[in-house]
């Protein structure tokens, strides 16, 4: 199973880029090793009504983003929660990918939502992130599903160190494995 871990957060060295090296950790113990990060801190992705992704001529930034999410079976988004919402990149890179162009993105995968805060939240970016996947796929009359699970990772900064290790807090640790197991468990019933 192949696995892209999208980091979308625009911030350097960012609480969702550390939650998503610490997932890949998770599903390393797993024996999950075809996982792959894609850090939004290199987007370059046209605002809408600005431009469009010409798919004959990607950045590199675009190009890595569309490989490791062509190539994957399962796609976590971890997003940090900006003013109780999704962050602007994230539905810009939705709004431009969610074209004939691109539909191939939203075919045959299993997509799993993770809301990153410095503090209490990160469900509102998921809840609002499965209706405009969801909207994708059904209009684009694809195949592929979100898993029901999502995840809220609270204080972030204070559970997962510079190095995406847990500082220990059990509770977290087993959490995030929870979360991630059933999004595998998912894929493999969808990918099967």
């Amino acid at each position: 199973m192949n696995i892209a871990i999208i980091a979308t957060s625009p911030r350097k060295n960012s609480n969702s880029l550390r939650f998503s090296k610490y997932l890949q950790k998770v599903l390393q113990t797993s024996d999950i090793q075809n996982t792959t990060i894609v850090d939004f801190h290199h987007f370059d992705i046209p605002s809408v009504g600005r431009g469009i992704i010409n798919k004959d001529a990607l950045s590199d930034f675009q190009r890595e983003l569309l490989t490791a999410w062509e190539k994957a079976d399962l796609v976590f988004f971890v997003t940090p929660e900006y003013n109780f919402t999704v962050n602007g990149d994230l539905l810009n890179a939705l709004h431009q990918l969610g074209s004939k162009d691109f539909a191939y993105l939203f075919n045959n995968k299993v997509f799993a939502l993770a809301g990153v805060s410095s503090g209490r939240g990160g469900k509102v970016p998921c809840l609002e992130l499965t209706t405009v996947i969801n909207k994708i796929i059904n209009f684009g009359n694809q195949f592929s599903v979100i898993s029901p699970r999502i995840y809220e990772s609270h204080e972030t900064h204070k559970n997962l160190d510079e190095n995406a290790d847990s500082v220990g807090n059990k509770i977290y640790e087993d959490s995030v494995k929870a979360f991630t197991d059933y999004a595998v468990e998912v894929a493999k019933r969808w990918v099967n």
